[in-house]
């Protein structure tokens, strides 16, 4: 029973697996145009990440057949676990102090779009490292299944299952084209648009062209990942920040939404969006709320001053983005908390964010409002709606059990950091960040530091943190449960 559920599952993922190893010439590209000290690295990644992608496709090539939706939870799961080890090969061999759970740790924040790093010189680097590290949130940022599902169709293998375990927000089952390829290709096609004129717009600005794509890929990736200690702040400058601002909010947006206003050549789909006008609401009263707090307890001399870096940071992690412009740990504590609050839930489903999503925190709202009402009048029909369109209890019950497992899994990882040996701020503000996709965090993991400062348990504590998060609870808990594995 093992083996025949395994096997066809082997079958795809070294289909993945090769498509990742071709998708490692892009930086040894690189460092072979500029000569740096990586080349040797990426000639040894490439030819293992093919040769064991290669050897699991033909190995297992006999007993493809479609997936069920058992087998598309499982190999969501063993491609996200599997592809951060191939994924820091480039690490491991150009770092050799560098241990493979540092390693790991820092390719499955790059693969979730996390931007946790244990690094530091990142100024340092090859740029082809920088690159490669910025590639990986490009990857994860729409799921390195949804750019898969767009090639499976041609070998015979459906991708729907794989689709709809991987896809983010609590509507999984609505499809924008009838077919996943076309569905696939179309959410890639707006999200490497976009993120061609992130990086247009960046070297306009002035940026260097490795600061420029690593940026971009972190920016519309939501991911984090800068090629400089400082982080954003590197550049200090103001028509880069708000550059990287739009793009934020831009993918912050459920990339359907993009994808239909794409294809429709008209704006009004963005009119239609539930979540639009919350995101955009909260994320930029926010800014505004917290310079006031930075202006009026002094943190900065004048608004517009306080404005900017609280815009900067607020959107950056609302978004679940993590690239920073200042040390916010330094802030009163409130901004910082206030921020972290923001990640849980602010960005749109199927966007590139983490979090429980807005469309979870509005049907939460309804639900709370709906239930109040009730209290009211107890015999009167009041269905949740979602624009025009009721709500099935169906659903309402998924979310409400989605967010009771996101809030058990915060308090009892922060548990398990704390009895580790963490402070109590560090450990909660760790987790947060990393099932929310954030990255940086408050106390000892804050903006101004690195999570090299966590023991090896720690380190894999916030690592099955980001996993979990960057596969909504669901996926990857339905694995771990007793009655998946039987017949």
């Amino acid at each position: 029973m093992l083996r025949a559920r395994i096997l066809p599952l082997l079958h795809v993922l070294g289909l993945v697996i090769v498509v990742f190893g071709v998708s490692m010439l892009f930086p040894l590209a690189v460092a072979e145009w500029t000569q740096d000290a990586a080349r040797e690295a990426y000639d040894v990644a490439v030819l293992i990440t093919l040769g064991a992608g290669l050897l699991f496709w033909l190995v297992a090539r006999p007993y493809r057949r479609e997936l069920k939706a058992r087998d598309g939870y499982l190999l969501v799961v063993l491609i996200w676990v599997l592809l951060p080890v191939f994924a820091a090969l480039p690490l491991l061999y150009f770092m050799p102090n560098l241990s493979f759970t540092d390693a790991y740790f820092e390719t499955m924040s790059g693969l979730t779009t996390t931007g946790s790093t244990i690094l530091t010189g990142l100024d340092a680097l090859p740029a082809s490292i920088n690159l490669w590290r910025g590639q990986l949130v490009l990857i994860g940022g729409l799921g390195v299944i949804v750019l898969v599902t767009a090639v499976l169709p041609l070998l015979g293998i459906g991708g729907r299952q794989m689709f709809k375990a991987e896809a983010t927000g609590p509507m999984k089952d609505s499809k924008l084209t009838p077919r996943m390829a076309e569905t696939a290709k179309g959410l890639w096609t707006a999200y490497l648009l976009l993120t061609g004129l992130c990086i247009s717009a960046f070297m306009i600005a002035g940026m260097g062209w490795v600061d420029a794509f690593v940026h971009a890929f972190s920016v519309m990736g939501l991911g984090g990942f800068s090629s400089h200690d400082a982080s954003f702040g590197y550049f200090n400058s103001l028509p880069m920040e708000l550059i990287a601002e739009g793009f934020m909010l831009l993918a912050g947006i459920n990339f359907a939404t993009h994808f239909m206003a794409l294809r429709g050549r008209t704006l009004i789909s963005y009119r239609h969006d539930p979540e639009l006008r919350w995101f955009l609401g909260i994320v930029l009263s926010s800014c505004l709320a917290l310079a006031l707090v930075l202006w009026l307890g002094g943190v900065y001399p004048d608004f517009w001053q306080a404005l900017r870096f609280a815009s900067f940071n607020t959107i950056s992690i609302a978004t679940t983005t993590g690239l920073t412009t200042t040390d916010y740990a330094l802030w009163p504590i409130f901004t910082g908390l206030w921020m972290l609050f923001l990640c849980s839930f602010v960005t749109s489903s199927g966007s590139t964010g983490g979090g429980i999503k807005m469309m979870r925190a509005i049907l939460l709202y309804k639900q709370v409002y709906r239930e109040l009402k009730h209290l009211m009048h107890p015999a009167a029909q009041l269905p949740v709606r979602l624009g025009e369109m009721a709500v099935p209890n169906k659903i309402m019950f998924a979310v409400l059990a989605f967010a009771f497992i996101y809030m058990a899994s915060v308090v009892i990882l922060s548990f398990v950091l704390i009895a580790s040996g963490l402070d109590v701020i560090t450990a909660f503000t760790a987790i947060v960040a990393n099932i929310n996709n954030t990255g940086p965090g408050l106390g000892q993991v804050g903006p101004a530091t690195t999570y090299a400062i966590l023991t090896d348990f720690q380190t894999w504590v916030c690592t099955f943190a980001m996993l979990l998060g960057r596969l909504e609870l669901f996926t990857l808990l339905v694995v771990l449960t007793p009655v998946f594995w039987r017949k």
